[in-house]
């Protein structure tokens, strides 16, 4: 099945203001795009691609005063079936979790995590630990 993607953001700024962007699909999914990913900014600033630490596609480039739309599509080829789920994956203790995994429990600064620790708590606090909680959202979503 082919899925068409998109986005269309509009960001105001009142100075010309430094950006990073990560609005690319996944590059674990670059052989999927059918004829490329586009993405533009409007007015037209360059924007400069990079991929990050983590292997992810990343845009930056300055918005000017006023600011700036970006907007983008694709077209993406997918099987339409659905992610393995592993029903016997448990939930370690942060404790035991090796060193090269705590990056990944870091609050980001893309992300206002003080604004929304409030609304996961009341969510999550009393879902019994192991894959129920991931369950719980397959749930939701289905």
């Amino acid at each position: 099945m082919l899925i068409k993607t998109g986005f269309d953001i509009t960001f105001s700024t009142e100075k010309a203001t430094p950006m990073l962007i990560m609005l690319s699909i996944h590059p674990s999914r670059i052989d999927d795009i059918v004829d490329g990913e586009k993405i533009v900014a409007e007015p037209c600033v360059p924007i400069h691609f990079h991929h990050d630490s983590f292997g992810n596609f990343c845009g930056r480039l300055t918005a000017p005063a006023g600011g700036v739309r970006l907007w983008g599509s694709a077209l993406v080829r997918d099987s339409g079936l659905l992610d393995a789920v592993e029903l016997n994956a448990i939930q370690h203790p942060i404790e035991v979790l090796p060193d090269e995994c705590l990056l990944y429990l870091m609050a980001s600064r893309y992300c206002e995590t003080d604004k929304l620790m409030d609304i996961a708590w009341s969510l999550f606090r009393d879902t019994p630990p192991g894959w129920a909680r991931v369950a719980g959202d397959m749930h939701f979503c289905s």
